[in-house]
């Protein structure tokens, strides 16, 4: 634990204190409050570099151009301190998805100095108490990092002047998202840093958008702001969300996830692998399947015989379900139905819970959602008020459903493009020299690795400058030591270079 320096004023700290720090704005009257900085000093080991670094949860409070104040943006930096002056460092700037999620899945679970502690995290304890361990694969010893909660998540908050609509929409929000980079740029004056993001989920559409709009360009952002990035990783990448693809690409591109996950489970063929299996599937999407899908009705029964048979060997499905659902097996049938009685995550396929007693809701009935959430948050609330001694009365957000997500202009009333890999595709033709990393899990059931590669290939994006990594995982690729390690090494090798 560091020695706290937390710098506040007076009278927000004793109101902090006392469990009553509120904004000034937020209350509705008198002067408005300095913004909220928590400063404390550590040390740690990261891939084998013992070193020192400064964590800062910083509010940053964002106004309109009348000055009035809209929103209460936190972010939390770690930046080392212990390198030579004038060396150049770069910053990733870190966020997750939703839209409504907080940053703290790939705070506890990847990039920050402690991580949530999962001996087995297949079987992660559900019931306090939770614990955080070092995280030696934090990529701290080759870049400085800082994650941001949009407003509505985390401690972040549209404040009384400002309106949801100005925030809660991704055209409102990616340019949200620039300004605080921009702002923490100019502050930490690191404006010849290499810049990054690394984002998950949903968040993958964040950055596709913010890298388009931070060059600026008068149709975008009315000014030329010059600021370029030198590369993007992507986890769980989710930015074609115009549905144009059609039901047998859905059902064509998620083969290789059920094929793997069924290998997992022992449902698969003798002695397969994870990779085997995509391969397998892979091969057989991209050809006899592919024309079996095109053929529909008129596919001669023998032919639908062979490729039934072949389906039930790479899915672990008997032949009967797959006849029943016409050949196209959507990851909903496949969760339910591989494991007799039980149900596999989407999230993450290797999570099962029994299928007796489920709700029904998509996200708290998931088998991996359901488990592994409890610890996340309860091992950051611990570690955020007694590592890093943060001290504010409003709850920390992980995903707000009802107020954010619920509440979310996607920009289709508009007619606005809802493929968001066109953004990244005009961010890398403007930027030639600006590179992107894709991450994907096995296990993921949700954004599968198939689809990922199809929007890869099919959006414009230069293959020259792209490169895609796969993890014995699911949706967040860094659960388990043995993904987590892999991916610390390709982000510490894609970051270096």
């Amino acid at each position: 634990m560091g020695n706290y320096k937390t710098a506040l004023m007076a009278g927000v700290m004793l109101a902090c204190l006392a469990g009553k720090a509120s904004n000034a704005a937020e209350a509705g009257g008198g002067p408005a409050a300095a913004p909220r900085v928590f400063t404390s000093e550590h040390s740690g080991t990261f891939n084998g570099r013992k070193l020192r670094y400064t964590a800062t949860v910083a509010e940053t409070i964002l106004t309109n151009p009348a000055g009035q104040r809209t929103a209460s943006v936190f972010t939390t930096s770690y930046i080392r301190t212990d390198v030579p002056k004038g060396t150049v460092r770069p910053v990733v700037f870190v966020f997750n998805g939703g839209p409504g999620s907080a940053s703290l899945w790939l705070h506890m679970g990847f990039v920050g100095p402690k991580r949530v502690d999962f001996a087995d995290p297949v079987h992660p304890p559900t019931t306090p108490p939770f614990h955080t361990v070092d995280n030696p694969d934090s990529p701290l010893d080759v870049a400085d990092i800082v994650l941001i909660d949009p407003p509505g998540t985390g401690y972040s908050r549209v404040l009384p002047d400002g309106k949801p609509e100005q925030f809660y929409g991704t055209a409102q929000d990616a340019q949200m998202t620039v300004d605080v980079i921009e702002r923490w740029t100019r502050e930490h004056d690191r404006w010849n840093a290499p810049k990054y993001l690394m984002s998950e989920s949903y968040g993958t559409i964040r950055a596709a958008v913010v890298a388009r709009l931070l060059a600026g360009g008068p149709m975008a952002t009315g000014s030329m702001d010059g600021m370029t990035l030198n590369g993007i990783i992507l986890l769980g990448q989710s930015m074609d969300m115009s549905g144009t693809a059609g039901d047998d690409v859905r059902v064509l591109t998620a083969l290789p996830t059920l094929a793997a996950t069924a290998c997992y489970h022992h449902k698969g063929p003798a002695g397969c692998t994870a990779e085997s299996q995509v391969a397998a599937a892979k091969a057989f999407a991209a050809d006899r399947y592919l024309k079996a899908l095109y053929a529909g009705n008129a596919l001669p029964e023998v032919e639908r015989e062979a490729v039934t048979a072949e389906l039930s060997s790479l899915t672990g499905l008997p032949p009967a379900v797959i006849k029943a659902n016409d050949l196209r097996i959507s990851t909903g049938v496949f969760a339910r139905e591989l494991l007799q009685g039980q149900e596999i995550g989407a999230y993450d396929g290797r999570y099962t819970l029994p299928l007796a007693g489920s709700a029904e809701d998509p996200v708290a009935d998931d088998p991996a959602m359901g488990q592994y959430v409890p610890g996340f948050v309860g091992a950051f609330n611990d570690y955020i008020r007694h590592d890093l001694g943060v001290t504010v009365a409003e709850p920390y957000e992980a995903i707000s459903f009802r107020t954010v997500n619920a509440r979310w202009d996607y920009g289709k009333a508009s007619g606005a493009e809802t493929n968001h890999a066109k953004d990244l595709a005009t961010a890398m033709r403007r930027n030639p020299r600006l590179r992107v990393m894709v991450g994907a899990g096995y296990y993921d059931l949700v954004t599968t690795l198939g689809s990922a590669a199809y929007t890869i290939a099919h959006a414009g994006i230069p293959q020259d400058r792209t490169e895609t990594h796969l993890y014995p995982s699911g949706h967040m690729p860094y659960m388990g030591n043995e993904a987590r390690t892999a991916l610390a090494r390709d982000v510490r090798t894609f970051l270096s270079r």
